[in-house]
C-alpha cells in the first residue's frame, strides 16, 4: 500500500516500491555490508541482488502512517555483525524519515548470508597427507 501525505496543495502517494528503494540503497552504502538479497520461496535459492534489483531484499509495511522495514542482507566475513546490522538500521531510518517524510518504527534486518573472500579463508589444515616436504640446501 503506497504511503499517501495530504498537503495544502494535493496529495503526494509514495509507493512502497520507492521506500523499498530508498531503505536498500542506504544500507548497501552501510560498511561491512556485501548486499541485499532475496530468496526465491518457489525455488529455495537465495539470489544476490544487483544494485538496481534492491528493493527485492527490502519488505515494506506502512501501518498508522509508520513503516516497518525488513531487509535481507549479506556481510561480510570478519565484521562485528551486531555492529553491521546497527548502522545498517540507522542508516535506513534516517533515510527513509529524511527523504520520504515518514516516521520509520522499526528496522528489521535479517542476516542471511557472509560472503568470505579467498583472502579471508582459513588456509588448508596440515596434517599427514598435507606436511611440508623440509627443503634441501
Amino acid at each position: 500500500m503506497a504511503q499517501q501525505q495530504d498537503t495544502g496543495l494535493g496529495k503526494i502517494q509514495i509507493a512502497d516500491e520507492v521506500i523499498a528503494t530508498i531503505a536498500g540503497v542506504a544500507a548497501t552504502e552501510s560498511y561491512g555490508l556485501v548486499g541485499m538479497q532475496a530468496r526465491n520461496v518457489q525455488e529455495g535459492l537465495s539470489v544476490l541482488l544487483r544494485r538496481e534489483d534492491l528493493a527485492r531484499g527490502v519488505q515494506v509495511t506502512i501501518a498508522d502512517n509508520r513503516a516497518i522495514i525488513d531487509l535481507s542482507v549479506v556481510v561480510q566475513y570478519g565484521v562485528n555483525i551486531a555492529e553491521v546490522a546497527h548502522n545498517v538500521m540507522e542508516q535506513v531510518k534516517y533515510a527513509v524519515e529524511s527523504q520520504c517524510g515518514l516516521e520509520v518504527a522499526r528496522v528489521n534486518v535479517h542476516v542471511v548470508g557472509v560472503r568470505v573472500d579467498d583472502k579471508a579463508a582459513p588456509a588448508p589444515a596440515v596434517g599427514p597427507r598435507h606436511r611440508r616436504q623440509p627443503t634441501r640446501r
